[in-house]
């Protein structure tokens, strides 16, 4: 199977080098991060594929593929392999799995079985065994020597440098594209997990509707997308901030500006973050009481893309009455931890959930 590659691709290839080194991945249903161990990240691609829809051939992974979200002809699809946080299309995913691979380990075709990399992959902690194993197949089939599955709140605990094996409560909530993981972790172990499929693409199809019922203004999740990074907020803020979005007058038909502020767009995200203040209240409730101790003095830790809104911290350290606080560099904590768990046997051992040879 052929691929165009492009730009990033090139520049992965020359800090890489010619050998072949282990890979953790965080399969992430908006965006996929790939981790050399020894040489760090070198792929951050949106996990979206286009392909033919007629012969199945993969015309661009990545950056090329959402820029064709919404634009394709009808002989053409543009698809993200993933939906909350686990395969939809094993084929699409498998043929991301490999591009990536391939791209790591230079010429992977040619390369011996043994040479092979060894790969870890995160996923969501709620998936159900059969999800997890399409998961740990795909990256078998896409040329991994053996393949590791990890849950994200885990590998996000780790990556946050947060001590999950000492006898103290651990609470991790990781806000990504398809899926809000919130974990409680102690002895290296999961004690309380709560996966929700409420996260960053619901946020932007409620600022999708929100435009559509105040401005009658057709947008598509993309625009949506942008308007969430550049002025969404889960707090009152002392500067408010607007931006200008572009679509389409349901009324006339034409194109139309609207320049919109970050108090609408809170409005419109309110009710999206507001389940998942809710989510992490009753994980809250649930918690033991020697463990909740732990948890009131270290705090709530946000990971994910989801924790760089504007103000979502506070919105619930003030809803649960617990000390909120975001993760150094949440967007990579997830491959960040897988990394460092697959550097280490010992720990390996004790936190993978599914792995090894087919």
């Amino acid at each position: 199977m052929k691929f165009k590659f492009f730009d990033s691709i090139f520049s992965a290839l020359s800090a890489i080098g010619p050998n072949t080194s282990d890979l953790a991945i965080d399969l992430g249903t908006a965006n996929t991060l790939v981790l050399v161990l020894g040489k760090g990240i070198v792929i951050r691609e949106p996990s979206v594929v286009a392909r033919h829809r007629k012969t199945k051939q993969v015309l661009a992974i990545g950056r090329e593929a959402k820029k064709m979200l919404g634009k394709t002809p009808p002989l053409i699809e543009a698809l993200r392999p993933l939906q909350h946080g686990v395969i939809a299309d094993f084929d699409a995913a498998q043929a991301m799995l490999e591009k990536y691979i391939a791209v790591t380990t230079i010429k992977q075709s040619i390369i011996p079985f043994w040479k092979r990399p060894r790969v870890i992959v995160g996923i969501p902690a709620g998936v159900t065994e059969v999800e997890r194993r399409a998961v740990w197949e795909a990256a078998l089939e896409a040329g991994a020597r053996e393949a590791f599955i990890i849950e994200e709140p885990m590998a996000a605990a780790i990556g946050a440098g947060l001590a999950i094996e000492r006898p103290q409560g651990v609470f991790i909530v990781d806000i990504g594209g398809g899926t809000t993981e919130i974990a409680v972790i102690s002895l290296g172990g999961i004690v309380l997990n709560k996966s929700i499929r409420i996260a960053g693409d619901e946020m932007d199809n409620s600022i999708v509707s929100f435009l559509r019922l105040k401005y009658s203004l057709l947008t598509g999740e993309s625009s949506a997308e942008e308007v969430k990074i550049a002025v969404g907020s889960g707090h009152i803020e002392k500067n408010e901030r607007q931006t200008v979005v572009r679509g389409r007058d349901l009324e006339s038909g034409l194109p139309k500006s609207q320049r919109v502020t970050s108090v609408e767009i809170r409005e419109a995200l309110s009710p999206v973050i507001n389940k998942i203040i809710d989510s992490i209240a009753e994980t809250v409730e649930e918690t033991p009481p020697e463990l909740l101790s732990d948890v009131m003095e270290q705090g709530i830790i946000l990971a994910g893309g989801g924790a760089l809104i504007e103000g979502i911290d506070k919105a619930i350290s003030e809803s649960v009455k617990i000390p909120v606080r975001i993760a150094d560099d949440p967007l990579t904590c997830v491959v960040r931890g897988a990394a460092e768990v697959l550097g280490n046997k010992e720990l390996l051992n004790k936190v993978k959930v599914t792995g090894g040879l087919r």
